[in-house]
């Protein structure tokens, strides 16, 4: 529980230089000071100096490099365009297809729904 006392000690530095900037120095709690002062009740403990911690800071390493993927060759201006007219092309006729199917499926609704149009009799005469 060493990060306790450690924060104990920072709180009790804080409150230590906010004491001393505002000029209430009798209010700060020394070891050994009564319990029953005003100190004691927030719980200021006496500030103890902080130990100096060293960490070797390693240079960053650069991300590794992706294994196994190939890149598509480079091509010329005219490849692009041919690509891009292929894919035009192809892409209109799976629309032309999609109208078609549509029609279709249209007609075929349309037709059955006349045939049972046609089919029912028509209502007797309502009698009064």
């Amino acid at each position: 529980m060493k990060w306790i006392r450690e924060r104990d000690a920072l709180i009790a530095e804080t409150m230590a230089f906010v004491q001393s900037v505002t000029g209430k120095k009798d209010e700060v709690r020394r070891p050994g000071a009564p319990s029953d002062s005003p100190a004691a009740s927030v719980g200021i403990v006496a500030a103890t100096p902080l130990e100096t911690v060293e960490v070797e800071i390693a240079p960053p390493q650069p991300p590794p490099q992706p294994q196994g993927v190939q890149l598509a060759p480079a091509r010329a201006n005219g490849d692009f365009r041919s690509e891009m007219q292929t894919r035009i092309a192809n892409f209109r006729k799976h629309q032309e297809r999609f109208k078609r199917e549509r029609e279709e499926y249209c007609t075929a609704t349309l037709t059955k729904l006349r045939a049972a149009i046609g089919s029912v009799s028509p209502r007797p005469p309502a009698e009064n």
